[in-house]
């Protein structure tokens, strides 16, 4: 087999513009549910597929420091994992789908979690950063239950990503050639969750009536099983399931550790929102956006110290 060509960096660079900016040709309404929804949401996550080639990917040489900091944080396990178990639960729901444009935007999906795979695996390889054994990947039982953990599961964390990422790329504590590196793995994970919030609209709107209660038990059973996961990461249980030392502030030590300065928890959520934000601008905006986490954040920042005014944070395009 033939070895598909390198894209150019023209390419790439015009790629990634269309990575961030798309809107459907037709005119009017998207009512959520109806065929037009359902080929906006597909078209827009084919037509903004990124060629980027992990292999080709050129790993900036770090220095003693920022070697530390990055071989310090405590997401490679995890973040490999996650990808891997993504790309397994996305194609099997992919699979059984018999709408041919649903299962080749979600089989594109879990390629690209294959890709993102690929891209740790590889980083973690260059700067000698270990990780715990790897898991056997096994495809799930119940595909529909496993794309649903990994759709809400992916809403959860990009949510606060798209903060860290940002607050990263303003400490200038890792070298901007890095931040330039994971941009385009950041700004998928963003077209991945438009994906997920309006197929799970579509989705709902199109099952029989019957079904729907059967449906949101699973999705509150969903969430309930997302936070006590997320409460086993936060006391530090490894990939073995053994645990390790305890970590109840994980977002929050995340954030010093890309940032030299001491930042609150309401300034970290206001970063979160309006990173949020910025990523899902160049879509179209009658496509819906995953409102959970920004919903709940928006909430608890009622309750938090305003955080601090800040004149020297570079602007930043919507890109």
């Amino acid at each position: 087999m033939t070895a598909s060509p390198i894209p150019s960096s023209a390419a790439i660079a015009q790629a990634d513009h269309d990575a961030r900016h798309w809107r459907s040709p037709q005119d009017g309404r998207l009512p959520i549910g109806s065929d037009a929804h359902k080929a906006a949401m597909c078209a827009m996550f084919q037509e903004t597929f990124n060629p980027y080639k992990p292999s080709v990917i050129d790993w900036p040489t770090l220095d003693d420091d920022a070697l530390a900091r990055i071989t310090a944080l405590p997401i490679w396990d995890i973040a490999v994992q996650t990808e891997g178990k993504a790309r397994l639960r996305m194609k099997a729901y992919a699979d059984m789908l018999d709408d041919a444009a649903l299962s080749q935007a979600i089989g594109l999906n879990a390629w690209e979690e294959n890709r993102h795979k690929e891209v740790l695996s590889r980083m973690v390889a260059f700067y000698g950063i270990p990780l715990a054994r790897e898991p056997d990947y096994a495809a799930p039982r119940d595909a529909e239950w496993a794309y649903l953990v990994t759709g809400f599961s992916e809403c959860i964390d990009s949510f606060f990503a798209f903060g860290l990422f940002e607050m990263a790329r303003r400490s200038g504590l890792f070298p901007q050639p890095l931040v330039d590196t994971f941009e385009p793995v950041m700004q998928e994970e963003c077209r991945h969750i438009l994906l997920f919030a309006n197929w799970l609209a579509w989705h709902r709107r199109t099952m029989p009536a019957w079904k729907r209660p059967l449906f949101e038990l699973r999705v509150a059973a969903v969430w309930v099983f997302l936070g006590w996961e997320r409460i086993g990461i936060a006391r530090g249980i490894d990939a073995d399931g053994k645990k390790v030392a305890e970590d109840h502030n994980f977002t929050v030590n995340g954030a010093k550790a890309v940032s030299a300065e001491e930042i609150g928890l309401s300034e970290l959520m206001s970063v979160c929102l309006d990173e949020n934000d910025r990523r899902f601008s160049g879509y179209d905006p009658r496509l819906l956006r995953p409102t959970t986490m920004p919903t709940l954040v928006r909430i608890a920042r009622r309750f938090m110290r305003a955080p601090r005014r800040r004149t020297d944070d570079p602007v930043r395009a919507t890109a």
